[in-house]
């Protein structure tokens, strides 16, 4: 007897889903759900990729579409896709952006604002190497100038070394002439970008972004020490444990270790 299912179903009084085999899911699902939503708890701005980088590290063996299904079926949160962005060009058709090539090859700082508990206000100066998309430095203070921006890159270069540039903006901290001059001293070079072209220094705006989104926004403060231990046990998340798109999801700057059974023997 040909007839369909629509009208079967109505001659029967029965609802059509009840003509459907419902999955039951894997025997692990039910872990696997509860480790997807304490990592989306922990990183509330996290989507379902970099959950599904952060399941995988901890020895779970699955695939961004299954995560993708389960982070829906449970209705997590799924960030909204940031709109693109155009590039800035001059008029010969040259590209503004200094692009960097290897590590150390650029660096760029910027300055973001917070508060603590009581009101008062904070900066601190992010440093981050374009290249590898590590943080290098976050100084936190009531007041920063000129003479802190100095202090800090001082040691990261004994640390580190020289970059080739420096990139910022053109506030008066940044363009000072101690700034301009210790620069030079050190064999480096600035690459400050055009007024009121914030994409120029694109790497430390997107930088600045997920600090304030996934760090700064859900802190609260009471005191500048604690917002300073804090900040520094951030970045040490952000370099070695945060998956980063543009990385293929991987970590900046991830740590290494070596299996007991291989260290070299103590004689």
């Amino acid at each position: 007897m040909k007839m369909s299912e629509r009208r079967l179903c109505r001659v029967l009084s029965q609802h059509r889903s009840t003509q459907r085999r419902r999955s039951r899911g894997r025997a692990d699902e039910e872990r696997l759900v509860a480790d997807m939503i304490e990592l989306a708890r922990e990183y509330g701005r996290y989507g379902y990729r970099r959950v599904a980088v952060l399941l995988r590290d901890a020895g779970w063996s699955v695939s961004d579409g299954r995560a993708e299904r389960l982070w829906r079926q449970e209705g997590l949160k799924v960030p909204p896709k940031q709109p693109k962005k155009r590039r800035l060009w001059l008029n010969d058709g040259s590209c503004v952006r200094l692009r960097p090539e290897y590590r150390n090859h650029v660096w760029s700082y910027d300055f973001v604002h917070c508060r603590t508990d009581d009101g008062k206000a904070f900066r601190t100066l992010n440093i981050l190497d374009e290249f590898s998309r590590e943080c290098l430095a976050i100084k936190g203070e009531r007041k920063l100038n000129s003479t802190d921006v100095i202090d800090a890159l001082t040691d990261l270069f004994i640390l580190r070394g020289p970059p080739a540039y420096i990139r910022s903006d053109n506030g008066p901290d940044f363009v000072a002439q101690a700034v301009r001059d210790w620069i030079e001293a050190v064999s480096a070079r600035t690459a400050y970008i055009e007024p009121g072209s914030p994409l120029e220094n694109g790497y430390c705006e997107s930088f600045n972004a997920r600090f304030r989104d996934e760090f700064l926004n859900g802190e609260i403060f009471y005191t500048l020490r604690e917002a300073q231990i804090l900040t520094e046990q951030w970045r040490r998340h952000y370099n070695t444990k945060r998956p980063h798109g543009a990385l293929g999801y991987r970590p900046p700057a991830p740590e290494t270790s070596i299996p007991m059974d291989r260290r070299p023997a103590m004689h």
